[in-house]
């Protein structure tokens, strides 16, 4: 029976090969998502070890965004240019080097410096994932390969306070950095094995738009910047507004560019007149906002609401987690049959319940009933994460996916710097002062209830259920068939 048979009959088998490809890229992904945050609950030790001001040591987070910004518009071309494998290496080694330079910094300006070495690694391990994972899987099986690759995406961020907290409860601010080292290295030994060799190019290489990445990457790093800054120093101050002017005007420029360019634009726009990848987008721009904003939000309001320790309170984001590791994979196999349009405002409405009962919590609300809503919002990310990241790869044909993914990435990133930029604000009373109260925190998880209103809305714009390869004639070669959706 040929694999055309399968496809026709049923969802086609998520056979041993792709399911070994997706273990060694989850392994390379996951280190870049735990070290988005890991980082962010030894803020003040470092600080301590180093001797610098908050606003010194906050650039060993800050660097290292900006750094992915700067490499994600990249990593596409790059990928095109010289092939997954050797890209993916090289993610790999430079965000290796980067851990270990880290590890061995004597002062907070050399670690800046080795976070942002880590942060160019990590921004081009990322879309790479996607990219080789999508063109591995198919659209028939692009569901359910989502839900198993999108579980580090929203599950590393969970985790990385948690790890941090124990590595810091027992061992040095070293082990931080050290904790990388072997997964990286295991992760590159086992590409280097399992990876499909690059072909040799065909027909002349793609160039490099250098216009694009002048007016892109650092459009896309002074918003980050901005935004980084927005949540301390408000929206209103000088260094706000300005990196918001500087990158609005640079994103405005590429548009322009992008839209003339008779060459191959380092970020095809055009993708966006497709209905339902600009739903698609929008949705992972949103969840990144809501997800980033309670990982802000939850360990603060379990110390300063109900005065747990660094280590409780990210040991109490573990429900959260749990219920997007049962999420993700149950919603990717549920998409290839039922289509994003069902499971997206179902999960939609999963997070805005669980944040709304953050809304009416205070330091009496038994933990019972919060650690139920986390589940309920963790579910609810794992059923909105999986289809919609399907559904970019459904609505663009095979020679975009590059570019698809690198959209998808720069705005979900974006939506994580806004969502905790805005909600930073609201805990300060939008500046009225310094410490958050119970009611500051109750109307900054309105932010998320609010993320979940819009998501459920886009969700309904989604594409529907998948439609099976058409069948073709005896001497077609087996080729999938991508979804117009």
């Amino acid at each position: 029976m040929s694999d055309k048979t399968t496809v026709e009959s049923g969802p086609a088998r998520l056979d041993s090969g792709l399911l070994t490809l997706l273990g060694v890229m989850v392994l390379g992904g996951m280190m870049s998502y735990l070290d988005a945050t890991i980082v962010n609950v030894g803020i003040s030790t470092l600080g301590g070890e180093f001797k610098a001001s908050l606003a010194t040591i906050e650039w060993v987070t800050t660097g290292y965004l900006l750094a992915v910004a700067l490499a994600i518009p990249l990593a596409g071309w790059a990928l095109v240019r010289f092939g997954a494998k050797r890209m993916w290496l090289l993610g790999l080694t430079v965000f290796l080097v980067g851990s270990t330079l880290s590890a061995f910094a004597w002062n907070a300006e050399s670690l800046i410096a080795f976070r942002i070495v880590q942060g160019l690694g990590g921004g081009m391990i990322d879309p790479i994932m996607m990219t080789v994972v999508a063109g591995a899987a198919g659209p028939e099986r692009i569901g359910r390969v989502m839900g198993l690759i999108s579980v580090p995406i929203t599950l590393g961020p969970v985790v990385g306070p948690i790890v941090g907290g124990l590595l810091l409860d027992s061992l040095s601010w070293q082990w931080l950095f050290l904790v990388n080292i072997p997964f990286a290295l295991a992760a590159i030994v086992l590409a280097v094995k399992v990876l499909p060799a690059d072909p040799p190019p065909s027909g002349d290489p793609v160039p490099l738009d250098v216009l694009g990445v002048a007016l892109l990457s650092p459009g896309f790093a002074a918003l980050v910047y901005a935004l980084s800054r927005a949540g301390a120093d408000g929206f209103g101050s000088t260094g706000v507004l300005v990196g918001l002017a500087v990158g609005l005007a640079l994103f405005a420029g590429y548009a322009v560019h992008a839209l003339r360019t008779d060459k191959t634009p380092l970020l095809d726009l055009r993708l966006f007149a497709n209905k339902g990848f600009s739903a698609s987008v929008t949705t992972m721009f949103l969840l990144g906002g809501g997800l980033f904003s309670l990982l802000f939000l939850l360990p603060l309001y379990y110390q300063q609401v109900h005065g747990h320790s660094v280590l409780q309170s990210g040991l109490l984001l573990a429900p959260l987690g749990l219920g997007t590791l049962i999420g993700m994979p149950l919603a990717g196999n549920l998409a290839d049959r039922f289509g994003a349009r069902v499971l997206v405002p179902a999960g939609a409405l999963l997070i805005g319940a669980g944040a709304l009962i953050f809304t009416q919590s205070g330091p009496d609300t038994s933990q019972v009933v919060l650690t139920v809503a986390q589940f309920a919002a963790g579910f609810g990310m794992g059923l909105v994460g999986a289809p919609t990241m399907g559904s970019v790869y459904r609505t663009v044909p095979g020679e975009a996916v590059a570019g698809a993914t690198g959209a998808v990435f720069i705005l979900n990133q974006i939506g994580a710097s806004l969502g905790i930029a805005v909600v930073a604000l609201i805990l300060q009373g939008g500046g009225a002062h310094a410490t958050p109260t119970d009611e500051t925190f109750g109307n900054a998880f309105w932010w998320a209830v609010s993320a979940a209103v819009v998501v459920f809305v886009a969700g309904l714009l989604l594409p529907g259920k998948p439609q099976p390869a058409p069948a073709a004639a005896p001497d077609a070669a087996a080729e999938p068939v991508p979804d117009p959706a």
